[in-house]
């Protein structure tokens, strides 16, 4: 009988969390059918089975963290009769003996997390707020009281899992452990691969005042249906021109070598609720404002939803971090390896500037390169930054 094994979804992939089963011990499955759900260490993708027959046990829970190539469940031959319930079912199953007292028993009520905290999947937390559901308000049945996906769908089938009890109020505000997610953990540790890379940042300040101007023209003549341009989509574009005359910068760290990349792949960094994921899109050199701007905003819908797919967040030859939506003026950032390169961006504010002898007031962006020392000297990162600046100050070029 073939084991089904966790597979490796990702190129950084080295364990997966089980979120959710949506085939059962005993269910007939075909070659193709969705088993599961599986949390890797950039979104939640689907687990498809290689075999036809009969799901005759399952040896993982949902919840359970299950390290690449490892069996998490069996699949035998069509008319196969299910095994013995596994551990996982049979503890599920098995009575307590106050329940196999009752003439009606009731579902067992699972142990809510210390502290009031909600333990659930980023699928079960998007779901939730997709159907307007309070966590908080549930105690889930998956393991250490997690909340599962099961336990939103029978609540939705009027059948709902076990109300949360009311909690007195604490005396003493405590101190609140949260468990860390696949994508919180494997960013952990490439940040941490990160700064073993010698690091120098470069900033310049360019006036924004005709970037600006051509977004909001565009806006108005150009992208008049749902999606619109955004200064992310205008510096991707920027970035892409400037890289294809600077194969110096388009480049990655390999250990005993520089690879000089021939596409040129820009990602863009999103923040989710529990980590952080860079959607790349390729070719950006070759494609127009609003192709990029169509891919860049399909790209942070699927991220957002955990629904990327590996091609879609691997590759990247150089990332670009926007945080000036949150009001920040200039920040530095964390290369994102093997990259030699980050250009963090923050927001456009109203200066003071000198122009021709005169004090006037220009909206000023301001431009942070971060690069790796291994890869790029201080002339050849500030050789591609003036460029880029230059670039952003003429942006009529960017349509050409």
């Amino acid at each position: 009988m073939p084991d089904v094994l966790m597979p490796r979804l990702s190129d950084t992939m080295t364990e997966g969390v089980l979120t959710s089963w949506l085939k059962h011990e005993g269910d007939t499955v075909h070659r193709g059918d969705v088993l599961a759900e599986i949390e890797t260490d950039k979104a939640v993708m689907e687990l498809e089975s290689y075999d036809s027959g009969v799901l005759t046990r399952i040896l993982a829970a949902e919840g359970t963290t299950v390290p690449i190539g490892q069996p998490i469940a069996v699949i035998g031959e069509e008319g196969a009769v299910p095994a013995a319930p596994s551990p996982v079912s049979a503890a599920a199953a098995a009575p307590s003996p106050a329940t196999a007292a009752s003439a009606a028993p009731a579902r067992p009520q699972p142990p809510a997390p210390a502290g009031g905290a909600v333990r659930a999947t980023p699928l079960v937390r998007r779901l939730a707020r997709e159907r307007g559901i309070d966590l908080t308000t549930l105690a889930g049945t998956g393991p250490n009281g997690r909340i599962v996906r099961a336990d939103l769908e029978e609540l939705a089938a009027g059948q709902g899992p076990p109300r949360r009890p009311e909690q007195p109020p604490a005396a003493v505000a405590t101190d609140e452990e949260v468990p860390l997610t696949a994508i919180r953990r494997i960013t952990a540790e490439r940040l941490t691969q990160s700064a073993a890379a010698p690091h120098f940042h470069l900033t310049m300040a360019v006036d924004a005042g005709p970037l600006l101007e051509l977004r909001a023209e565009l806006n108005r003549q150009v992208f008049t249906g749902g999606d619109r341009c955004s200064v992310t989509d205008l510096l991707v574009r920027a970035a892409a021109v400037t890289l294809a005359g600077h194969r110096e910068v388009n480049a990655s760290w390999a250990g005993d070598r520089v690879l000089r990349h021939g596409q040129v792949n820009v990602g863009v960094a999103v923040a989710l609720d529990d980590g952080l994921i860079v959607p790349v899109i390729r070719d950006a050199d070759r494609k127009g404002v609003a192709e990029i701007a169509a891919e860049a905003h399909a790209l942070t819908t699927r991220a957002r939803a955990g629904r990327l797919t590996p091609d879609e967040f691997t590759g990247g030859t150089f990332t670009i971090s926007n945080l000036g939506t949150f009001g920040v003026e200039s920040f530095t950032a964390v290369i994102n390896p093997p990259e030699a390169a980050i250009l963090a961006v923050g927001s456009a504010r109203e200066e003071a500037v000198v122009r021709d002898g005169q004090v006037v007031v220009r909206p000023v962006l301001r431009l942070t390169m971060t690069s790796d020392h291994r890869v790029l000297d201080g002339a050849v990162s500030a050789a591609f930054l003036r460029e880029l600046v230059e670039l952003l100050g003429q942006p009529l070029r960017l349509l050409a």
